[in-house]
């Protein structure tokens, strides 16, 4: 889609629906399946995590069209039964399962329970003999170590999600003699957020060793292994988009080998993604409501900001804050140096800092890009009680509300 008819659909939400705004065009989470069905779809099935997008809309969209869907709660269950989900192709995770959680996830046959813990794995079993189910489990394992080059590091340290590598051995012995759990395989995500295909090609080295290495202790066939992926996305000036092909090219031999030996022979290899899938798809969109001068800057003030996105304003996650790539609806000459804020009254709300854009004035629409994902579901709505942005989802050429709030 290029620039021109990508602004002018931004300009039409702007003027029908106001803003702040989210607007997702489908057709290139599309191009972005194709893509990664292209170049590792050989090996791997694909889940969505839902905890990046959970629009119910988006959820529906996206049946039929990825294998699965990786739920982090509750809540994310019933929206995606209610999106049409068979739950059966659902995936449990998250470190803070309560015993209602898990009942009611065994209850509607959730299709994997990703066990985070020996606790996890003694109160499902309870629940799962109430129930008189037997219900598949992966273990979500820990590992020890993770490439360079991943934003946020899971690995290596005290962290409250999955088995410690170290301790992996003795939870699977104690999770296979629990009668009504069935051991399905095993789940490992280390690292977020990586633009550098040859730690990523690492990363899954390590998993492919490690899954190996636990299922001939264990004597486990794995019917499924789910990769963490942890692919990135460029969300700032200078960053270099991954190239899935330097990936494929990459750990092709690994996983040909892998898959070729006979304990994983039947074994599904899912590739776990978030932000990689829509986040590129998506952007914010926001108006210049004022322009004022103060002590040598120019400040653009805008009607949304951290209550909206988060993330944008370098509040999730960044060691150092950056801006997101933005645009001036509609152009303009010349660049200037602004900054942009938002509504809310505390220092934090800040979209940009020293921001170059083409000269600003009041009604002015910002577009904030890369905003699929973690926006509006990472963003704290309630702040100061501004209502909530609408979301807006472009596809077959047509403009549909699907805002959720």
């Amino acid at each position: 889609m290029i620039a021109d008819e990508t602004d002018q659909w931004l300009q039409t939400v702007g003027d029908r629906f106001g803003t702040p705004a989210f607007v997702y065009f489908a057709q290139r989470v599309d191009q972005r399946i194709a893509q990664l069905r292209q170049t590792l779809g050989q090996w791997f099935a694909l889940s969505f995590a839902v905890k990046s997008n959970p629009n119910p809309a988006l959820l529906g969209w996206l049946n039929g069209r990825i294998d699965h869907l990786d739920i982090s709660s509750i809540g994310e269950l019933r929206l995606a039964i209610g999106a049409g989900w068979a739950p059966d192709r659902l995936s449990y995770t998250g470190p803070g399962k309560r015993e209602a959680d898990l009942r009611e996830a065994i209850e509607a046959g959730v299709g994997l329970l990703v066990l985070e813990s020996l606790r996890e794995a003694k109160f499902a079993d309870a629940m799962a003999r109430s129930l008189g189910k037997v219900q598949p489990v992966l273990v979500r394992i820990a590992p020890d170590t993770v490439p360079k080059g991943f934003g946020d590091q899971l690995a290596g340290k005290p962290t409250p999600f999955g088995i410690d590598l170290e301790e992996a051995d003795e939870a699977l012995d104690r999770i296979l003699a629990h009668p009504n759990l069935r051991l399905e395989g095993l789940h490992i995500y280390s690292g977020t957020q990586c633009l550098k295909g040859a730690a990523i090609v690492e990363n899954y080295r390590n998993f492919i060793s490690i899954f190996e290495t636990l299922c001939d202790a264990h004597g486990l066939s794995p019917s499924t292994l789910v990769f963490g992926a942890g692919l990135g996305v460029a969300y700032h000036d200078n960053d270099t988009p991954l190239d899935l092909t330097e990936i494929a090219d990459g750990i092709s031999p690994d996983l040909d080998r892998f898959t070729g030996l006979p304990t994983f022979r039947e074994s599904r290899l899912v590739l776990e993604l978030g932000r990689f899938l829509v986040a590129e798809a998506g952007y914010f969109l926001t108006r210049v409501i004022s322009i004022k001068q103060s002590r040598g800057k120019r400040i653009a003030i805008c009607d949304g900001g951290m209550n909206n996105h988060l993330p944008a304003c370098g509040l999730f996650g960044m060691v150092m804050r950056r801006n997101y790539l933005m645009h001036k609806v509609g152009g303009g000459e010349g660049d200037e140096t602004v900054d942009l804020v938002g509504p809310l009254c505390t220092t934090i709300d800040r979209l940009a800092n020293s921001v170059a854009l083409p000269h600003l004035d009041e009604g002015d629409l910002i577009a904030v890009h890369n905003s699929g994902a973690y926006g509006l579901t990472a963003s704290p709505i309630h702040f100061i009680s501004h209502d909530p942005p609408v979301e807006l989802m472009i596809g077959e050429g047509e403009l549909f509300d699907v805002s959720r709030l």
